[in-house]
């Protein structure tokens, strides 16, 4: 019953910045959070950030604390991930993902997520 679409990601060098979209579609109210996630070859999906739907509560994994930015766009149900000073280590692809909370970190609890958007970034 939700529709999520990211957009995007690409190739950037290391020290750039890309900004991540998320488009939400279908019956959105269901969920109050949004969150991203990522998943590099041969490891497991990892929490990035989350934020609350209203209220603008926000949660982020300290691998990215302080480089990336997650906000919203409530008029065009959008959420968006600021990333700035990108690593090499910041490669995988992402997803972003609804839930009932933004505290939620475990990918297991999120109920829907989108198809993922590639982000690569050379050294």
């Amino acid at each position: 019953q939700v529709q999520l679409v990211e957009s995007g990601g690409g190739l950037v060098q290391a020290g750039g910045s890309l900004r991540l979209s998320c488009a939400a579609s279908g019956r959105t109210f269901s969920s109050t959070a949004m969150g991203w996630f990522r998943q590099a070859p041969g490891k497991e999906r990892e929490f990035v950030a989350a934020i609350r739907r209203s209220g603008g509560s926000t949660n982020y994994a300290d691998s990215v604390k302080g480089r990336f930015t997650i906000s919203t766009d409530n008029a065009k149900n959008t959420v968006y991930l600021q990333m700035n000073s990108l690593k090499p280590e910041d490669t995988a692809l992402y997803y972003c993902a609804a839930a009932n909370s933004y505290r939620y970190t475990n990918p297991r609890l999120y109920s829907y997520w989108g198809q993922g958007t590639q982000v690569t970034v050379s050294s």
